[in-house]
């Protein structure tokens, strides 16, 4: 591995270390390889602990708009430490809410060498139903001004590229990543010989795990020994539909995800969704979980339909897959070893780190 010359960078993050999917996998991952090199870093969110652990929950509005504030008075004290750092590594938004002024006072007033990633379509609106009061707070049509302002921008996957070569000509693609150390699969002895297809995600995108709603009632009384499970924050509340659900936790994930027999990622085709950059589908593919995706976005490059998982689009596509799936083991072992290899090969993070460390060098 190379060494970078640099003395310090500041991450600046929507949410608290540890704490959000688009951050961890994106590139908190990288950070223990910046610490064996030496390189100094520091990392500062706009929302506090305090107000995350309400920020998608119903209500508190008065603790959000506070934490908001919070965020915002800390956006500005950075200012005065900003002759610390060599470059500040953006992701999604310096701020939560209102335009880019903050990108725009580091960049063009304060001349910092900013690198910029993201990994949704977020010029897009899209708020959770949580936070429809704030949602006048948002400025999605900014994501295009912070690009411009941008020394370096990272994008997901080929769609966000192609947006940000608007705004910039130095965009560099790198996928989400999957620690495969950590992702490994887990041999989870059962007790009984239910089949479980699982979902995870969050309370921004459990609206897509009920767009198979009627296929996986269907399924249900075609085969009742599946068992339904969805992993998140927040559950989902149908009485059509019979879904184990548990809360996720980050200390008990890999474990929770290990006993899933398939795994699901249905997306609506839309251009919020074509941003999507198939992480759930990785950490399926990385366990050896045989995956389905619809052919959105992404998913189309990374799955190879019947090779390493499978893409389905209508209801009776998945009826038909996901039923040749649960009738055969052999097939279910498979495609989950090609699936993991898929990802070693192309979506870890060793192989992928030299071109995100080639980006912080230059």
């Amino acid at each position: 591995m190379f060494r970078i010359n640099m003395t310090k960078i500041l991450f600046l993050t929507p949410y608290p270390l540890n704490s959000a999917p688009s951050q961890r996998f994106r590139f908190e991952q990288y950070l223990q390889f910046l610490q064996n090199e030496n390189i100094k870093y520091e990392l500062t969110s706009f929302l506090d602990e305090k107000t995350w652990t309400v920020f998608y929950k119903k209500g508190f509005t008065f603790q959000k708009i506070l934490g908001i504030l919070k965020g915002i008075l800390k956006r500005h004290f950075i200012l005065f430490s900003l002759h610390k750092y060599d470059k500040l590594f953006i992701h999604r938004e310096a701020c939560l809410v209102g335009p880019a002024y903050f990108e725009w006072l580091y960049a063009r007033v304060f001349r910092k060498e900013v690198i910029y990633d993201f990994d949704d379509a977020i010029w897009i609106k899209d708020v959770s139903d949580v936070n429809k009061k704030l949602s006048w707070l948002k400025f999605p049509n900014k994501t295009g001004k912070i690009i411009t302002y941008s020394t370096t921008v990272i994008a997901g996957n080929n769609y966000l590229a192609n947006y940000a070569l608007q705004f910039n000509i130095n965009v560099k693609v790198i996928p989400t990543t999957i620690d495969v150390t950590y992702h490994y699969p887990h041999k989870i002895v059962r007790q009984n010989e239910k089949i479980r297809i699982g979902w995870t995600g969050t309370i921004t995108t459990n609206n897509h795990l009920k767009l198979l709603f009627s296929v996986l009632v269907k399924l249900k009384k075609k085969y009742p020994q599946v068992e339904l499970v969805m992993i998140s924050n927040t559950n989902i509340a149908d009485p059509s539909i019979e879904i184990s659900y548990q809360q996720w936790n980050k200390n008990t994930e890999i474990e929770d995800l290990s006993r899933f027999d398939i795994g699901i990622m249905p997306l609506p085709d839309d251009e919020w969704a074509k941003g999507k950059c198939g992480f759930k589908g990785l950490q399926y593919m990385a366990l050896e979980i045989p995956t389905i995706m619809s052919p959105v976005g992404v998913n189309t490059e990374i799955i190879e339909d019947g090779k390493n998982g499978f893409l389905a689009t209508s209801d009776t596509d998945w009826i038909e897959k996901l039923s040749r799936l649960i009738e055969t083991k052999e097939l279910r072992e498979k495609i989950g070893r090609a699936g993991r290899k898929t990802v070693v090969e192309n979506y870890s993070i060793e192989s992928q780190k030299e071109a995100f460390f080639k980006i912080i060098q230059e």
